[in-house]
């Protein structure tokens, strides 16, 4: 995910637009890597805890069994989920980044985001672009670099992940909650393991939990809605007509909230966001250019990642109680 710089104003909307000598005489990509290092140390912590609650519901096929590790045994199975989660959020912003550097295009080192969620120990994470983005080509790039990048990482873990997997049978009495499975994951849990027997289901790896969660966050970056991956690569293939998008997409993301309770903090966060940026994507210089046909068939095959990671209903909004 990518976070431009209103070129207005700053993060807290002071400090007015920088002069062509300020931009030319201030070093680009300069960060401080201190707290790009402690937020990154933090998430591995939160996404390790995170982690370690998955591994016990695998190895004790969802609680079924006693739990007999020491403390230290279930970090280590917690690094599982980690090494993915952050494998495939690094990849993703790294994306953005490297495509930054390649157009030279003032941007930040990653934000990771910890957070105490026993599903997901994150909230992702980010980058800060510090200049406006004059082309669409460049845009597109930029935009699309860091999907593509987390979705070839988020693909090879999902199938580990899944052949790491085993069919149980369902406790009986013990909450459990409902994942939606995207079409990917439905895909490959098929291929591997069938169809499951009434009462019994898929017992997950924390490598396939962390790859159910990457590409949840790819679809979620795909929304094409103002400043998310989706919303640049929208303006870039669609120009001015692109806000009509982001209207209906948030149409769309009020209308999943009835089919998922776990859709409205995405859609109160998208909401704010165009109330933050504007609906309109701040325009480029070549706004009514055409995009090049190549660029033209990258944006289909994001179209087909969105496809392919999306779940209409991604986490019940309650427990569910097999048996």
């Amino acid at each position: 995910m990518t976070r431009p710089l209103d070129p207005a104003r700053d993060d807290v909307g002071l400090i007015p637009p920088l002069t062509t000598w300020q931009q030319q005489s201030r070093r680009k990509f300069q960060d401080r890597r201190w707290l790009h290092a402690v937020l990154f140390l933090l998430t591995v912590a939160s996404t390790t805890w995170a982690g370690a609650g998955h591994y016990v519901g695998f190895i004790t096929d969802m609680m079924s069994r006693p739990l007999s590790l020491s403390f230290w045994t279930l970090m280590r199975g917690g690094l599982w989920y980690s090494a993915t989660i952050l494998a495939i959020l690094g990849s993703h912003e790294l994306g953005h980044y490297l495509a930054c550097r390649y157009y030279d295009v003032d941007a930040s080192l990653p934000y990771f985001l910890p957070v105490p969620f026993p599903l997901s120990g994150t909230m992702g994470a980010f980058i800060r672009i510090r200049e406006p983005i004059l082309s669409k080509r460049v845009l597109f790039d930029i935009g699309i670099a860091g999907p593509i990048a987390g979705f070839l990482v988020a693909v090879p873990a999902l199938i580990f992940g899944i052949a790491m997997s085993h069919v149980i049978r369902i406790p009986t009495n013990i909450p459990l909650e409902e994942l939606g499975e995207p079409l990917l994951f439905k895909v490959v849990s098929r291929v591997f393991w069938g169809v499951p027997p009434e009462g019994y289901d898929l017992s997950l790896h924390p490598v396939a939990m962390a790859a159910w969660f990457g590409l949840l966050v790819t679809a979620l970056n795909l929304f094409p809605v103002g400043q998310l991956d989706g919303g640049h690569i929208s303006y870039a293939v669609l120009g001015s007509r692109s806000t009509y998008v982001t209207r209906a997409m948030i149409g769309v993301g009020i209308l999943l909230t009835y089919f998922s309770g776990s859709w409205i903090a995405w859609t109160v966060l998208m909401i704010i966001m165009l109330m933050r940026f504007g609906v309109r994507h701040p325009p480029t210089l070549d706004e009514h250019e055409p995009l090049d046909p190549a660029r033209r068939r990258l944006a289909i095959f994001a179209v087909v990642m969105f496809a392919l990671c999306f779940t209409p209903a991604p986490v019940s909004p309650e427990h569910i109680f097999r048996g």
